[in-house]
């Protein structure tokens, strides 16, 4: 009697559990595979789930289960390696196996969707039209041409070099099809980006970026993690090259990744100047197709090069040697909602489980990257010096208290930038703020411009005369007059990129600028066609935000002045202090970047704050080191491990009283040495017309908390105010936000 076949099936569902199934009637249970995609009845409906395992047991009784409809994969999609890699993750983050699972795959393979073929649609001579006479085709000469060609062209022939060879006469290709002389084929694997064909050689390391890649390259064969701990401009991204090369010529696969889309190009350019090879991208800026192009090529080991966002590191890979992750410390490796994932933190455990290397790389280390160096579990390279010879940038800070400021710009600062612009060099003003304005209030009555759905107030954006809430992003007309005393004079207050262009364009209107914000870049290639433009010199003047300061390379830039320093002195968020200091040495990092001295300006109402001066006179590792002390004595991360439970409802008392039933159910049912701070109001209580509140989970081991959330979470739906509120929980938070 055949042992009874019971699948395991992960669905992308906010339950914590895999859900048991039997076979297809019409399949082989023999053929079904650890890591394939089934179509299953799931609910009222059908969902596409992936197979985590196949046993011969169920916890139900096996004529209560329902059959597969569909077995959707001959081969397995997933390998058992990451499956296993995933069901870590799922059980580190406390997240559902299911959802963890499907965000691993392409977009279209989680709708059930048929895999695209890497390799691309073509023809080739049939044995008929090799035999055919040319001279047959003497009164159809298009055709006569056409079939030389793929008699002078051997094989297989793509669609697209055919319908080059056409042109217009695609009515002769059509002709041969007709008549049988050729037959559709499949031309081979096409490559994700085009790498050169002789690549260029790098230049000679420094000492300190040749004993970096000495240290990894002695242990290319087992897992270590090596924090490159580099200033700004000191050859990071040269040191990464170099061990790519080394790895890629042992014949194993490099997987780098960058935090933020707008890193991509750059990166990109560099990386098919030096290195001969096929280079997968995986990002969002990409279509679907493309995604899911690159992610076969990446898993197929045809791409030995793959280069992407945090959401790459889940793809396969079948011959991982080294990984890369470039600005270690930026936020954005930290995803924020649903999956609450970091890829930092991940990639450390995914080079651990395929005993390869893992290198953080960032000029403003992420305090717990260095705590995990202090403790010996990373190994610290510094870089301390500029490459190329390129002395670091002299930093002074502008008081303007008092002074009178043109759309944030002070008359002392307006002087510099044009005697940097007269020497034809370029001048980049940083300012984190988007829009035209971050309020409008009336002058008669004081009313000011607050979201309707938010503790928030609302942008001003005047290209597009609309008031924007960048946190839930409501959008409204501006009011023609004020909406509580009916005058007409309403003023923006406070300046943001839109109004510091607008008065650049007036001040000088000669001066080519480019803004780079989330607004001026929308379009697909808009960013990548702006900073090429900056880098052939177009462009005199760049203003931007963030997205300007995160690892470009502009060696023509002399002057960095950063208009507005003092909002995230003060921050209510315990991190704000090391987000600041490194928002502050990564903008600066950017003036004086080749044979040019470079000069950075702060312009700040506190010139005397201790963050500041720190950072100016000793440096960001004095600040570190300070900040640490500080951490060590609080208890907090990395001397702690949080877990921030939150919750939502539309009414105001919800969150607070489920929060209390979990800070009830800790203390009387599940003992264990974790703090709980709150519940509290979260920062910004309301948004998007929810009320939020926080639960703060602390303890002095990693153990301990996770112990604590294994116990708790089970019980957390069954608690009576469960119903009625949104929850989430998100482990080693980033933001308290």
């Amino acid at each position: 009697m055949p042992i009874p076949v019971i699948l395991q099936v992960a669905i992308p569902a906010p339950l914590y559990q895999l859900f048991d199934y039997l076979p297809p009637k019409h399949v082989d249970p023999a053929s079904v595979q650890v890591g394939a995609r089934v179509l299953v009845p799931f609910g009222r409906g059908r969902s596409c789930g992936v197979v985590m395992g196949i046993t011969d047991r169920s916890d139900f009784d096996r004529s209560k289960l329902k059959r597969a409809s569909e077995v959707l994969d001959t081969e397995p999609l997933l390998p058992v390696d990451s499956l296993a890699f995933l069901s870590w993750a799922a059980a580190y983050y406390q997240h559902p196996i299911g959802e963890v699972v499907s965000y691993a795959l392409p977009v279209r393979l989680r709708k059930g969707e048929i895999p695209l073929s890497l390799c691309q649609p073509g023809w080739c001579l049939s044995a008929d039209g090799e035999s055919i006479d040319l001279d047959q085709l003497k009164r159809a000469p298009k055709q006569r041409s056409l079939l030389q060609f793929f008699r002078d062209q051997p094989g297989c022939r793509s669609k697209d070099e055919v319908y080059r060879e056409c042109g217009e006469g695609r009515s002769a290709l059509k002709a041969l099809i007709d008549k049988g002389w050729l037959r559709p084929c499949e031309v081979a694997p096409r490559p994700m980006e085009e790498c050169c064909y002789e690549a260029v050689v790098g230049p000679e390391l420094n000492d300190d970026q040749q004993s970096a890649v000495d240290a990894v390259a002695a242990g290319t064969d087992q897992f270590g993690v090596f924090l490159l701990d580099g200033v700004t401009g000191s050859g990071k991204t040269e040191v990464y090259l170099t061990l790519i090369e080394q790895v890629l010529a042992a014949g194993r696969q490099v997987l780098v990744l960058v935090p933020e889309i707008g890193l991509t190009p750059q990166l990109l350019r560099r990386f098919t100047k030096r290195i001969s090879t096929t280079i997968a991208l995986l990002h969002s800026g990409l279509s679907d197709r493309e995604r899911e192009l690159a992610w076969h090529a990446a898993r197929s080991g045809q791409a030995p090069l793959v280069l992407g966002t945090r959401s790459a590191l889940f793809t396969p890979l079948q011959n991982l040697g080294l990984i890369v992750v470039d600005e270690e410390h930026d936020l954005s490796f930290k995803q924020q909602d649903g999956f609450r994932f970091s890829a930092r933190d991940l990639a450390v455990v995914r080079a651990q489980r395929a005993e390869c290397p893992v290198m953080l790389g960032s000029a403003t280390p992420s305090l717990e990257s260095l705590g995990n160096g202090i403790k010996g579990r990373y190994r610290r390279l510094p870089l301390k010096q500029r490459a190329g010879g390129a002395k670091p940038p002299k930093i002074d800070l502008l008081d303007i208290r008092s002074v009178r400021l043109d759309a944030g710009v002070s008359p002392t600062l307006m002087r510099l930038i044009e005697d940097e612009l007269a020497k034809q060099n370029q001048v980049l003003l940083f300012l984190n703020r988007r829009g035209y304005a971050p309020v409008i209030t009336c002058h008669d009555c004081g009313w000011i411009s607050l979201c309707r759905r938010c503790d928030a107030r609302m942008t001003l954006h005047r290209a597009s005369n609309l008031l924007w809430c960048h946190h839930c992003g409501s959008q409204r007309r501006v009011d023609p007059v004020c909406p509580e005393c009916g005058q007409d004079d309403l003023r923006p207050l406070g300046q943001g990129t839109e109004r510091v262009e607008e008065m650049f364009s007036q001040r000088l209107p000669d001066t080519a600028l480019a803004r780079i914000d989330r607004d001026a870049t929308r379009r697909k290639g808009s960013l990548e066609k702006l900073l090429a433009d900056i880098d052939a010199g177009k462009y005199s003047l760049l203003l931007g935000t963030q997205m300007l300061a995160k690892g470009h390379h502009f060696p023509h830039v002399t002057l960095v002045a950063i208009l507005d320093v003092d909002l995230g002195l003060f921050g209510a968020d315990y991190r704000a202090a090391e987000r600041m200091a490194q928002l502050i040495v990564q903008v600066a990092g950017r003036a004086g970047r080749a044979e040019k001295p470079g000069r950075v300006l702060i312009q700040t109402r506190h010139p005397d704050h201790p963050l500041l001066q720190t950072l100016i006179h000793e440096g960001y590792g004095a600040f570190a080191q300070q900040a640490l002390q500080e951490r060590r004595e609080v208890g907090y991360p990395p001397y702690s491990y949080h877990a921030l439970l939150r919750a939502e409802a539309t009414k105001e008392e919800e969150p607070r009283r489920f929060l209390d039933q979990v800070v009830e159910l800790v203390n009387t049912q599940l003992a264990a040495d974790v703090e709980l701070w709150g519940p509290v109001p979260a920062p910004m209580e309301r948004r998007a017309g929810r009320y939020r509140a926080h639960l703060l989970l602390q303890a002095v081991e990693r153990s301990q908390l996770h112990r604590l959330l294994s116990q708790l979470l089970p019980k957390l739906q069954k608690l009576p105010a469960a119903r009625r509120v949104r929850w989430s929980l998100d482990v080693d938070p980033q933001e308290m936000y």
